[in-house]
């Protein structure tokens, strides 16, 4: 199966947004993003640098338990690595001011199922 193809940010972070529709989901990439950077800042803030590679199993650990155990899909991270590294971001930034239903609208009106 081919990758998908994107000439926006916008429109690749509609899609997504498709990809993380359960909460449960979204709540586990949270998690993940939030113990990632928690881990990274500590270890750099200690001078553990060799545990700064932490944040990368505790990052996606959590967010690829939430495809593959609730969405049941791949994550986006397999064939557009960067823009869903920024997209796991943006997510939590809109989940966290509120400002996320939005983009959930548009995902579903735009759903290619």
């Amino acid at each position: 199966m081919r990758a998908q193809r994107f000439s926006h940010f916008d429109d690749f972070f509609t899609f997504y947004v498709h990809e993380h529709r359960h909460p449960a989901n979204r709540a586990l990439h949270a998690c993940g993003t939030i113990a990632g950077l928690a881990v990274l800042i500590a270890a750099l803030a200690l001078g553990r640098y060799w545990l700064a590679l932490l944040w990368i199993p505790i990052g996606y650990g959590f967010a690829w338990a939430g495809h593959f155990l609730i969405e049941k899909n791949k994550p986006a991270t397999l064939a557009h690595p960067l823009w869903s590294f920024l997209s796991d971001f943006r997510m939590l930034a809109l989940m966290v001011t509120g400002r996320l239903g939005p983009w959930l609208a548009r995902a579903e009106k735009t759903a290619p199922d």
